[in-house]
């Protein structure tokens, strides 16, 4: 008789899980994935895909307005908010058909049910029945933060709710001034929807380059958003089926919906970490790591954001599978978690990989920006107040690439591939020897030859 009834078993069915599961059952271990609501996690459910979703369909009405200036005649056009969301959730059961049956292909078997950890071997089903492993892996994801309980809070959305309102709101406010505020803001506005975005700091996208952010704002608020900064939702009154905001600087703002995007927090809430000793790393919240994905117990590993080190689906993803690789395919390995690229499907697009322009100057002492701010070869026709940004920072004693940022439009598909460059430590000299690809936006990066400016830190007496 076996010693356990699983060698794996995963609690969590997203991308991290689902690819931890795959991989090991490939290598030949016994699997068992429980997930207790829907296949495909965050990202698939209720994040990156339905969000991407809705902002290609947000763009089509600029999309119209631009095509008068390219001699295009558009008549009468309508938008129906039920035919996104149904045909949104149509491709997200595809999507969640297709995770499962990867799963199952791969020998793994799948429970739909919440399991807890009862001690460091043991894990408890909703349905009571108890399953040993030898190792466990722990992948449930985070939730979205609704923040301090400030009166009114019942009243207010997540980005949950957002996917699957009944109606496309005439008028928002969302508190947040990240990812997903400014992305919900696009969408939102693209589709109509008069915006407000209420955040408390200084400005938009905390910890971002600061061109970057100043060039956010600035396009944003020319497409008709209204961004505040510096104060907070201190209030929420509900009236029939419309709200007022009232904020902490004392003004209010009235819509017919209400949406906090202030960050989120780590899904370990009733797990049983406690029973099993698996420790929460008090800087965070999250489950504590090491470079292996190993929590405080030998046997139990933690990947993506419930570990809430870099919560982007395509690190969960490989944090998954380079845990099935070291435990069950004998190949340590670990995830290099420097230089990782991203995007803010906000409009317009941001594309970032790399150090900021602040981080940069920080730890060199000789840096380089290159930067160029220009409108794009569309907005000559469409006549559309826009520009776009493209900036590179450069160690100015080694000449290596350090960071590289785009805002405007397919900024994230340039930077994908600007990534495999910054993370060859390419340097400015190999930018400049690649031959440019014209009539493009891209074609900037590899013909800035000046300097914007230039930075040398002095040494301390």
């Amino acid at each position: 008789m076996a010693e356990f009834d699983v060698d794996l078993f995963v609690i969590g069915g997203g991308s991290g899980g689902v690819r931890a599961a795959r991989i090991a059952a490939n290598y030949g271990a016994k699997v068992m994935v429980a997930e207790e609501y829907r296949m495909g996690g965050t990202c698939v459910i209720r994040g990156c895909v339905p969000k991407k979703l809705f902002v290609i369909g947000s763009h089509v009405h600029q999309e119209i307005e631009d095509a008068a200036g390219f001699g295009w005649s558009i008549g009468q056009v309508s938008f129906d908010w039920a035919t996104l969301v149904a045909n949104k959730d149509k491709e997200i059961a595809r999507l969640e058909g297709a995770y499962t049956s990867n799963v199952e292909k791969s020998g793994a078997r799948i429970v739909k049910t919440r399991a807890v950890l009862e001690d460091a071997h043991t894990v408890r089903l909703a349905t009571g029945e108890k399953v040993t492993a030898k190792y466990i892996l722990i992948a449930t994801g985070g939730a979205p933060n609704h923040g301090p309980a400030v009166p009114g809070i019942e009243h207010v959305i997540s980005s949950n709710e957002a996917f699957h309102l009944k109606e496309l709101p005439k008028r928002i406010v969302i508190q947040g001034g990240g990812y997903i505020a400014l992305e919900f803001a696009g969408i939102f506005a693209g589709f109509g929807s008069d915006v407000t975005v209420v955040y408390r700091g200084d400005n938009i996208l905390r910890g971002f380059d600061e061109d970057v952010r100043k060039h956010v704002r600035t396009e944003m608020e020319k497409r008709g958003i209204t961004i505040i900064t510096g104060c907070t939702v201190a209030k929420v009154d509900k009236h029939g089926k419309d709200y007022t905001t009232r904020l902490s600087n004392g003004s209010s703002i009235a819509s017919d919906q209400v949406m906090f995007a202030i960050g989120r927090h780590p899904n370990v809430r009733g797990l049983g970490l406690e029973a099993a000793g698996v420790a929460i790393n008090p800087a965070n919240g999250g489950i504590q790591v090491d470079g292996w994905s190993k929590t405080s117990v030998d046997n139990i590993y933690a990947v993506g954001d419930v570990t809430h080190r870099t919560n982007l689906t395509p690190v969960a993803i490989r944090e998954g599978h380079t845990f099935a690789d070291t435990v069950f395919g004998k190949r340590p390995v670990q995830v290099d978690h420097a230089t990782i690229p991203t995007a803010v499907f906000s409009q317009p697009e941001v594309g970032t990989v790399g150090l900021t322009e602040e981080e940069a100057r920080a730890q060199y002492s000789h840096v380089d920006i290159y930067k160029a701010d220009f409108r794009p070869i569309k907005a000559t026709m469409s006549g559309r107040d826009t520009r776009v940004l493209m900036k590179l920072v450069v160690d100015g004693a080694s000449d290596r690439v350090l960071g590289c940022h785009i805002v405007g439009d397919a900024a994230a598909e340039i930077t994908q591939v600007v990534a495999i460059a910054v993370k060859m430590k390419a340097t400015k000299a190999d930018f400049d020897a690649t031959v440019a690809l014209h009539p493009t936006a891209s074609e900037e990066l590899v013909t800035m030859r000046t300097p914007t400016s230039r930075h040398v830190r002095q040494a301390a007496e």
